[in-house]
C-alpha cells in the first residue's frame, strides 16, 4: 500500500484545453455530429463531455497525494473499487443517506472519503434558468454523501464561460458558492461541501478569469487542493491504507 503524501499538487486546469473546448463553443456548427447548434453555447453532447479533462486531471492529483496510486475507470454500477486503492472516475455509484448518486471523481477505499463532481453552466441561458437549480444540487449532493459518511470529503468545482454571466448573477452564485463550501469538521451541517471552486473561463482564449472571483475568496481554483489535502490529513492520517508500513512494523517488533 502507497504511503500518504506531504502535499497534493495543485489542480491543473488546461488553458489549452479549454481554449479548444471554447473554439467549439463559439461555432455554430459542430463537426463531430455534424449538426448545426446554437454559437456561444455547448450542444448536448459537448456539454457532458466538456469537464472531462478537469476530472481527469483533479483525480491524477488525487492520487499522487495518496501516494501515486492508479486512476481506473469505475465499473458502471459498482459499490466498490475495483482495486483495493485507487482513485475511481467517471460515474461512480456512492449510496448516500438520501439516493444513490453518481461522483466523477471517488476515493472509496472503505467507503467514500473523496467525492468530488464538476458542474458546468455552458450559456447565458442556462446560467439565468437554472444556477438557482445547480445550487440545490450540490447541497443535495453533499447531504447524501454526509449523512451517512459523515467523515467524508465533498468537492465540487463549478465552470461557467464568462460571457454567459450577468453581473448581478456572478455576484450571487459567488456569494452562495462561498456560503456553502464551508464544511471544516465532521460535526458541521451536512449540505456544505468540504471545498468548491468556480472556474469562470474565456472561450477565446481559454484562461482563467483572474479577478473572480477575488483573490481572497475560498472559490479560487489555486486553493482547491491545499483545502482538500488538508481535510484530508485532519480526518485520515496515520490509518489504513496509509499506516500500513508501520502497524507491520510494530507487530514484528512484538513478535520479537
Amino acid at each position: 500500500m502507497a504511503f500518504l503524501a506531504e502535499s497534493m499538487p495543485p489542480l491543473e486546469v488546461s488553458q489549452e484545453e479549454l481554449r479548444t473546448w471554447g473554439q467549439r463553443w463559439l461555432a455554430e456548427f459542430n463537426p463531430e455530429t455534424g449538426k448545426a447548434k446554437r454559437a456561444k453555447a455547448f450542444d448536448r453532447r459537448q456539454s457532458v463531455n466538456f469537464a472531462s479533462f478537469i476530472d481527469r486531471s483533479l483525480a491524477n492529483s488525487l492520487a499522487v497525494m495518496l501516494g501515486g496510486i492508479p486512476v481506473i475507470a469505475a465499473k458502471v454500477g459498482a459499490l466498490t473499487p475495483l482495486h483495493p486503492d485507487c482513485v475511481e472516475i467517471r460515474n461512480v455509484r456512492v449510496i448516500g443517506g438520501i439516493r444513490p448518486q453518481n461522483f466523477d471523481v471517488v476515493y472509496r477505499p472503505d467507503g467514500p472519503r473523496i467525492a468530488f463532481d464538476s458542474k458546468t453552466l455552458n450559456d447565458e441561458k442556462s446560467v439565468r434558468k437554472n444556477w438557482q437549480n445547480m445550487i440545490n444540487d450540490l447541497a443535495t449532493e453533499a447531504t447524501t454523501v454526509h449523512t451517512r459518511f459523515p467523515f467524508a470529503i465533498v468537492a465540487f468545482a463549478v465552470v461557467i464561460p464568462r460571457p454567459a454571466l450577468a453581473s448581478q448573477q456572478e455576484a450571487d452564485i459567488i456569494r452562495t458558492l462561498e456560503r456553502l463550501g464551508t464544511r471544516r469538521d465532521v460535526l458541521d451541517q451536512s449540505q456544505l461541501a468540504e471545498a468548491i471552486s468556480l472556474i469562470v473561463w474565456d472561450p477565446a482564449t481559454g484562461a482563467i478569469d483572474a479577478n473572480t472571483p477575488t483573490g481572497t475568496s475560498i472559490l479560487r481554483v489555486e486553493k482547491l487542493s491545499a483545502t482538500l489535502f488538508l481535510q484530508y490529513l485532519n480526518r485520515y492520517k496515520g490509518l489504513p491504507p496509509h499506516n500500513v508500513a508501520e502497524v507491520e512494523a510494530e507487530e514484528d517488533n512484538n513478535g520479537d
